[in-house]
């Protein structure tokens, strides 16, 4: 029989079914140091301006971003002192290699293996940089093999947890054996500029806290010998927003990263997300209303808000990941996964679907469409050919979009980011 011509689109969503990773654990880690954000604001104030309009702009930023406390990796007396990129990123090795370690340990003891388990490591921050780079320096540390796969990434910013996600599904497919381990470092609190009066700054300097977060993923071969009642990935999709490239990213100088945050990240999720959410969803069988759980990155309240208008969801939907923007304000790339991390601790109905999702530099989205198996073993809410079963369930979206305090008085930016 001749071979049946398919598009090249057919042909990638064929691909993309073709096998599951199952994520066994999730472990957030952040620093010790924790403070009210009014605390923040008043330390952070003199350091970036001494024009009292400037003053006033920013706590009316700081009180808009819907944050209510963050962990930073110094006290916050010590941030004064913190006057070089190479004092900035010297830390960020130290205290960065540690905060990774923790998770590291915590997310391996909660899937019940060791280090030696591990094949492949994949390590992402955007807030420091260092070769050899920070899983390196943590394999003799924590004891990993010394043959274990290693991918650092550095650049795809606050949508790096999804998409590191995505990447270890795409390995972890031709190695269904495999143990894979997701590693996000964010230190965020080390890149605020000082003296630096733009409303991207003082927009960042109040939203961004530090954090880490690990994830243990293994391949649906290996998941057949693990007790574990965690997500399958089931498939995932990328897109770059052409003419997006100055919306959001870092400028890079003597003073280290300086970002760049334009007003315009709620348009252009607004304008571009759903086709992305709704194609994944659609390619098995599914729409929005099959979806019982989101699990959104919560780059802020514009951000998640647009996330909101863009799939017709109503505040509710996306409340873990409002609730993790209060406690612990945007983490980079960590956040998603610790939004990850609460929705499994807190447990999913089986056979549940779930969409997680983030947002960042390109400016690039990165979806990753999950279930939860019926068992511990396998089954779940989307039949192997990639179609809904009956099981599927999910709550239904309502048409109201999210609403958050923004801050209308200094322009369209508000609390924007990716």
């Amino acid at each position: 029989m001749p071979a049946v011509y398919r598009p090249p689109s057919a042909r990638r969503e064929a691909r993309n079914v073709a096998g599951v990773s199952r994520i066994v654990a999730a472990a957030p880690a952040l620093p010790e140091h924790s403070y009210a954000q009014e605390e923040i604001t008043d330390a952070l104030v003199p350091m970036l301006t001494r024009d009292p309009q400037h003053a006033a702009m920013m706590r009316r930023l700081h009180s808009s971003s819907e944050v209510g406390t963050r962990h930073l990796v110094m006290p916050l007396d010590q941030y004064g002192g913190l006057d070089s990129f190479q004092r900035s990123n010297d830390l960020f090795i130290s205290a960065g290699g540690d905060l990774a370690a923790r998770a590291i340990q915590d997310a391996l003891a909660r899937a019940g293996l060791k280090p030696t388990d591990v094949d492949f490591l994949l390590f992402t921050s955007v807030t420091g940089i260092a070769a050899p780079s920070l899983d390196a320096r943590l394999v003799a540390r924590l004891g990993m093999r010394t043959d274990v796969k290693r991918l650092p990434s550095f650049g795809l910013g606050c949508v790096a947890g999804a998409a590191g996600l995505a990447r270890v599904h795409d390995y972890l497919k031709g190695h269904p054996n495999d143990v894979a381990l997701l590693v996000s470092v964010e230190l965020c609190s080390l890149t605020v500029q000082r003296g630096d009066e733009s409303i991207a700054n003082l927009v960042a300097s109040g939203l961004f806290g530090d954090g880490a977060a690990a994830v243990v993923v293994v391949g649906d071969a290996r998941a057949d010998a693990l007790a574990t009642t965690g997500p399958q990935m089931v498939d995932t999709r990328s897109r770059l927003y052409p003419e997006t490239e100055d919306v959001l990213g870092w400028d890079i100088g003597g003073t280290g990263f300086r970002i760049v945050l334009s007003a315009g990240v709620p348009s252009v999720i607004e304008q571009n997300f759903a086709a992305d959410a709704v194609g994944l969803l659609s390619a098995h069988g599914l729409d929005v209303e099959d979806v019982g759980t989101w699990i959104a990155h919560p780059g802020g309240p514009k951000v998640l808000e647009a996330f909101a208008v863009a799939l017709e969801l109503g505040r509710a939907d996306l409340a873990p990941s409002w609730r993790s923007l209060a406690r612990v304000g945007n983490l980079s790339s960590a956040s998603v996964l610790h939004v990850l991390a609460d929705t499994m601790a807190d447990g999913v109905a089986p056979g549940s679907v779930g969409m997680l999702f983030a947002l960042g530099p390109g400016v690039a989205a990165e979806l990753v469409l999950l279930r939860w198996p019926q068992d511990a073993g396998v089954g779940g809410a989307i039949d192997a050919d990639g179609a809904a079963s009956a099981d599927a369930t999910g709550a239904s979206a309502t048409g109201a979009s999210a609403t958050g305090a923004g801050a209308a008085q200094i322009g369209a930016l508000g609390s924007v980011t990716g």
